[in-house]
C-alpha cells in the first residue's frame, strides 16, 4: 500500500508540473505529455497489466482535468500501456535507449489515435498541417523529456524494490 501512495504522489507531481510549469515553454500550445512518458516507462518496468492500469489512470486524470471528451486519453494511453507492457519482458530494465525511443513512437501513436477519434466524432482538420504544427513539436518535447522521466521512474522503482 505504501508503494501505491508513493507512485500516486509521483504521478500527481508530474501532473502538476505538466499543467502548471510546462505550458510556460509550450510552442503554439503544444507541450510535453508527461503522463504519456510515465505510462511508457512504468509499462516497461512493470509489464502488461500494471502498464495498462497506469495508462488508464493517467489518461483518466488527463480527461477529467482537461474537460475534453471523456475517455479519449484514457483509451489511447491504456492501449499504449498495453503495447509497451507487452514488450517489457524482452527488455533489459537498465537500458534507456528503448524506453526513450519507444516514447517517441508512443507519442506518434497517441497523436494518431486521438486524431482518428476526432475524425470519428465529425471534426475535420488538415492532417498534414496538424502533423507539422502539432506532432513535430510534440515529438521534440517528448524526446527532450523522455530520458529524465524514465530515469526518475526507474530510480523510484529501484528504491521501492530495494525496500521489499
Amino acid at each position: 500500500m505504501k508503494h501505491f501512495a508513493i507512485w500516486t504522489a509521483f504521478v500527481m507531481g508530474l501532473y502538476v508540473l505538466q499543467t502548471s510549469l510546462l505550458p510556460l515553454i509550450a510552442f503554439h500550445g503544444v507541450s510535453v505529455d508527461l503522463m504519456l512518458l510515465l505510462t511508457v516507462s512504468f509499462a516497461f518496468l512493470h509489464g502488461l497489466r500494471q502498464g495498462a492500469l497506469m495508462g488508464f489512470l493517467t489518461g483518466l486524470l488527463q480527461d477529467l482535468a482537461t474537460g475534453t471528451f471523456l475517455g479519449m486519453h484514457t483509451f489511447s494511453q491504456t492501449l499504449i500501456g498495453l503495447a509497451c507492457g507487452r514488450m517489457a519482458n524482452g527488455v533489459f530494465k537498465e537500458q534507456f535507449f528503448l524506453p526513450v525511443s519507444a516514447s517517441l513512437v508512443a507519442a506518434a501513436v497517441n497523436y494518431f489515435i486521438l486524431a482518428a477519434l476526432m475524425l470519428l466524432l465529425g471534426y475535420r482538420f488538415n492532417l498534414l498541417l496538424q502533423m507539422q504544427h502539432v506532432l513535430l513539436p510534440m515529438l521534440i518535447y517528448q524526446l527532450a523529456f523522455a530520458y529524465p522521466v524514465h530515469r526518475l521512474a526507474y530510480d523510484l522503482d529501484k528504491k521501492l524494490n530495494a525496500r521489499k
